[in-house]
C-alpha cells in the first residue's frame, strides 16, 4: 500500500487527485462506494482520455472474478520459492514499468529485475499501469528492442 500511496503522490497536479485520493482512502479502508472505484481508475493510466476511459469502463465486464479471488488466496505466494526460481532462471528478461505506476514502482520494478541472471528493466516515460495504452509506439518499440537484441545474440 505504501507503493501506492508514494504513486499517488506523482499525480497530485491532474484535476482528478483530490477525488481520486479520497477514493483511494476508502478503498484501503474497505468501505470503496461503485463510484470510489470509479474515481480511482485515472491513477492506473498515464492520461485519462477517451481512450484509456473507454479501456477503463470495460474492466469489470474483462475482469474474471473467480480468478482474482485466487490472486492473493492464503498460500498463494511463496516468496523465497519465487526468489530461488528467478535465481536460476536463464532465460533473458524484461521488467518493464510505467513511470507513473505504483504496482510496482520503477524502483521496485529494478529491485525485481535484480532477482534475475539476466534482466533488462526499463521504466516507460508517462506511463502508468497499462503502458501499451499510454504510448503503443515506445511500448512496442522497446518490447521489439529487447526480443531483437535477444535474437541477435543467439
Amino acid at each position: 500500500m505504501e507503493h501506492r500511496r508514494e504513486a499517488l503522490e506523482l499525480r497530485k497536479g491532474e484535476p482528478w487527485f483530490e477525488a481520486g485520493r479520497k477514493a483511494f482512502e476508502a478503498v484501503w479502508a474497505g468501505t470503496a462506494s461503485e463510484a470510489d472505484w470509479g474515481a480511482v481508475m485515472p491513477f492506473f493510466y498515464g492520461r485519462w482520455d477517451a481512450a484509456v476511459r473507454a479501456h477503463a469502463a470495460r474492466e469489470v465486464e474483462e475482469t474474471n472474478e473467480e480468478a482474482a479471488k485466487s490472486y492473493a488466496a492464503p498460500g498463494a505466494f511463496d516468496p523465497e520459492a519465487a526468489r530461488d526460481v528467478a535465481a536460476r532462471l536463464e532465460a533473458r528478461v524484461l521488467v518493464l514499468a510505467g513511470e507513473l505506476d505504483g504496482g510496482p514502482l520503477p524502483r521496485v520494478a529494478a529491485e525485481i529485475a535484480g532477482l534475475f541472471r539476466d534482466a533488462t528493466v526499463l521504466v516507460q516515460p508517462g506511463a502508468g499501469h497499462f503502458p501499451w495504452l499510454d504510448d503503443p509506439g515506445w511500448f512496442a518499440g522497446a518490447v521489439a528492442g529487447f526480443l531483437e537484441a535477444g535474437e541477435a545474440g543467439n
